[in-house]
C-alpha cells in the first residue's frame, strides 16, 4: 500500500519569515486522516528567510530531526549545546524530560529543512543533541542512516527509538532498494527531482505513506535528493 500525498495537498503556514507546509497535522493544521503514521508524528517542509528563526521554546518526550536541504539552521539550546548545521547535514534533538532550544537561520539566504519528529520508545531520560555532516557522495545511489536507533547503524546519530532516518541521491536513470520489515510502515519524500516508486511517480517535495511493501523499489526521473523514514507500527 503507497498513498501518495502531493505537495499542493499538505498542510499551510504563512507568516512572513516562515514558509511551512505540514505532512501531518501540526499547529494550526488539523486532518483527522493525517494525524502520523505509525510512529512518525510531524514532517514539517519548512522554508526560513534569512536572519529570523525559532525563538527558545520547550520540547519533551520527542526525537526531533531536522535534515538541511538549503543554506544552515543554527541551534542553541538550555543545556549549552549550539552548533550550526549546514546543507546536506543532519541534528537530533532527543528532548526527553524537556528541552529549551532556539533555531536560526543566520545565513545571507533562504534556510530550508526537513524537520521529522518520532515518538521515542519510552518518554523520560536526559535530554540531548548532536549533529554531524554526511557527504551527499557517501550516499549515492544508496539509502544511507542519517540517525537510527536500530543494531548496525554505528554510524548514524541516536534516536531513542526503533527506528531509521535515511538519505540517498540518485541520478537520473539510476534505482536504488530498501528492505522495509514486516510491520513496519515508511514515508518518503523527494526533496528534489522525480522519481518512481513501486511504479507511482513522486514529484519534489510530494509525500508517500508506504506499508505492506516488503521492498521499496525507487527509480530517478531526475537526478533526485531522498529522505525515507522507516517506523515502527
Amino acid at each position: 500500500m503507497i498513498e501518495r500525498r502531493p505537495f499542493d495537498s499538505l498542510g499551510k503556514a504563512e507568516h512572513g519569515w516562515l514558509s511551512a507546509r505540514h505532512h501531518f497535522s501540526f499547529a494550526g493544521y488539523h486532518d483527522p486522516s493525517r494525524m502520523g503514521w505509525g510512529a512518525l508524528r510531524v514532517w514539517n517542509d519548512d522554508t526560513i528567510a534569512p536572519r529570523t528563526g525559532f525563538p527558545p521554546h520547550p520540547h519533551a518526550d520527542m526525537e526531533i530531526v531536522t535534515y538541511v536541504r538549503e543554506g544552515a539552521i543554527s541551534h542553541r539550546d538550555n543545556l549549552g549545546n549550539e552548533g550550526r548545521t549546514a546543507a546536506g547535514d543532519v541534528q537530533v534533538m532527543s528532548a526527553g524530560t524537556g528541552i529549551t532550544h532556539a533555531e536560526y537561520n543566520l545565513e545571507p539566504g533562504p534556510t530550508r529543512i526537513f524537520q521529522i519528529w518520532i515518538i521515542p520508545d519510552r518518554e523520560g531520560g536526559a535530554p540531548d543533541w548532536g549533529a554531524r555532516p554526511f557527504p551527499t557522495g557517501e550516499r549515492a545511489g544508496r539509502f544511507v542512516a542519517l540517525a537510527s536507533g536500530l543494531p548496525g547503524d554505528a554510524d548514524a546519530l541516536p534516536l531513542r527509538a526503533q527506528a531509521r532516518v535515511l538519505g540517498a541521491t540518485l541520478q537520473a536513470g539510476r534505482t536504488t532498494e530498501y528492505a522495509l520489515g514486516p510491520g513496519r510502515y515508511a514515508y518518503l519524500v523527494p526533496a528534489r527531482g522525480s522519481v518512481e516508486l513501486n511504479g507511482m511517480r513522486l514529484d519534489a517535495r510530494d509525500g508517500a505513506a508506504v506499508r505492506d511493501e516488503p521492498v521499496l523499489r525507487v527509480n530517478a526521473l531526475e537526478d533526485a535528493e531522498l529522505v525515507l523514514v522507516d517506523v515502527p507500527a
